[in-house]
């Protein structure tokens, strides 16, 4: 009997309502914010069917491992979890394993986990997450190995619940998917082309999240600022940003990641003038080098890079400016790491996220002549990191004396923890019940990876 999405939720709620107390669900997440948004997404269509939530796949009747793609080393640690969990399973023979997301999707991976790990009961793809009450349910009456890696074309399922750990701070996925292929990169291949939400759907869910007191937005994408491609309606990534900032509650916006081929004057200009949206921007510059960059197709150059950093902070004197930075690209000579690090010297990022580039199976990369010692690779990575704590900590010297805007989110050695609308990691004294509070705070002293400040 075919059933459509709702008859399925209603069908494992009743499997579910027979038992004598209701199971729980686990839902973990690897990888990016977009995953972690989605497996929001997964745990808030299994409490639509009866399931509570634990944190610990030990204690739970349905785990799902949200997978991640983008590292192989990544890949390799998550098979090796998959393998604990042989022990959990075995105590709770009923349990349901599931594995899904970008891993899941890559072609070989529903094979390889049928034959080496026979105790996961389903696999599904990036394409496949509204489809899970109709695997839920097929594990549940059929008992078999359930999979659906099918790739899909077409519109995004809206108005799926949401379950928020975090209360204070929501993420909000306004596209997915990328057409970019950067040659190091398997996202394409695994979360598909680019698809954008409506607007009108995005600023649904904004009013909802600002009206139940979230303080921080984070808008999500694997490259934002080509959002509005496709849609009927006629918009883009800095429209859509003005009409979030028009949206009423005291809430602010953040956004990952733009890409710089697509970073206009207007999507600066925005920023700027926009009260709601943080003055902070991730541009990921990858290498500084423009043989590099073009091996990598980036579609930019490294002066183009330079002059849309000019720009944006002559837009705005206190925008802070980070970004990601790959050492050891296939080719990448002692020249053009040297040229990486004149960047660094020219822009004087705020921080930067630094990878040594490893080999991921399925990129044109990997077929690329990788002649560079790991060795190698290392010393340019400690050189790199070496520059990058000298230009944050003089960087980070000019706020001292200024005040912030800080959402607390954490401790540290004693100390609370938050972000200022500047992404910048602010330490102060304080109860854990700030947690969650967004306060002003005066910055008395800077260090090469945060600041110290005081509540005003």
């Amino acid at each position: 009997m075919i059933m459509n999405n709702s008859e399925y939720i209603r069908a494992v709620k009743d499997i579910f309502a027979a038992r004598e107390a209701p199971p729980l669900c686990c839902v973990q997440s690897f990888g990016c914010q977009q995953n972690v948004n989605d497996g929001e997404r997964l745990t808030g269509v299994l409490m639509s069917m009866g399931c509570g939530v634990s944190s610990d796949p030990e204690t739970a009747d349905i785990v799902i491992l949200n997978t991640c793609a983008v590292r192989e080393n990544a890949e390799q640690r998550l098979y090796g979890y998959l393998g604990e969990l042989k022990h959990a399973k075995r105590k709770n023979p009923s349990m349901v394993l599931g594995l899904c997301g970008c891993m899941a999707q890559e072609e070989g991976t529903a094979e390889k986990v049928r034959k080496s790990y026979p105790y996961v009961d389903m696999v599904f793809g990036t394409f496949a997450s509204d489809k899970l009450p109709e695997l839920l349910y097929k594990v549940l009456t059929e008992r078999r190995f359930t999979v659906d890696t099918e790739e899909r074309k077409g519109e995004i399922p809206e108005g799926r619940p949401l379950y928020r750990a975090v209360k204070y701070k929501a993420g909000v996925s306004v596209m997915y998917g990328c057409n970019n292929f950067c040659t190091f990169c398997i996202v394409p291949y695994v979360r598909g082309r680019e698809r954008s939400r409506t607007p009108e759907s995005i600023i649904e869910e904004v009013k909802y999240l600002a009206d139940d007191g979230v303080k921080e937005i984070m808008l999500l994408g694997q490259n934002v600022n080509s959002y509005g491609r496709g849609l009927e309606e006629k918009t883009d990534f800095p429209e859509l940003l003005r009409r979030i900032n028009a949206v009423d509650g005291d809430f602010r916006v953040r956004f990952m990641s733009p890409h710089p081929k697509d970073a206009t004057e207007e999507f600066f200009d925005v920023i700027a003038e926009s009260e709601k949206i943080c003055k902070s921007i991730h541009l990921p510059l990858q290498s500084g080098s423009n043989d590099i960059l073009r091996a990598m197709h980036r579609s930019y150059t490294r002066e183009k890079f330079i002059k849309m950093c000019e720009y944006a902070r002559s837009r705005y004197k206190g925008l802070s400016v980070t970004t990601d930075i790959i050492v050891g690209f296939p080719g990448e000579t002692e020249k053009d790491f040297e040229e990486t690090l004149d960047m660094m010297r020219l822009i004087q990022f705020d921080n930067i996220y630094s990878f040594i580039y490893s080999k991921r199976r399925g990129t044109r990369a990997a077929a690329m002549e990788d002649s560079t010692p790991e060795k190698e690779k290392s010393e340019r990575m400690g050189r790199l990191l070496a520059l990058q704590r000298e230009i944050t900590e003089q960087s980070y010297k000019r706020f001292v004396g200024n005040t912030f805007d800080v959402l607390f989110d954490g401790t540290h050695k004693g100390l609370i923890s938050g972000k200022s609308g500047e992404g910048i990691i602010t330490l102060v004294k304080g109860e854990e019940s700030l947690i969650g509070q967004m306060k002003k705070v005066w910055v008395k002293a800077a260090h090469n990876w945060a600041v110290d400040g005081e509540i005003i």
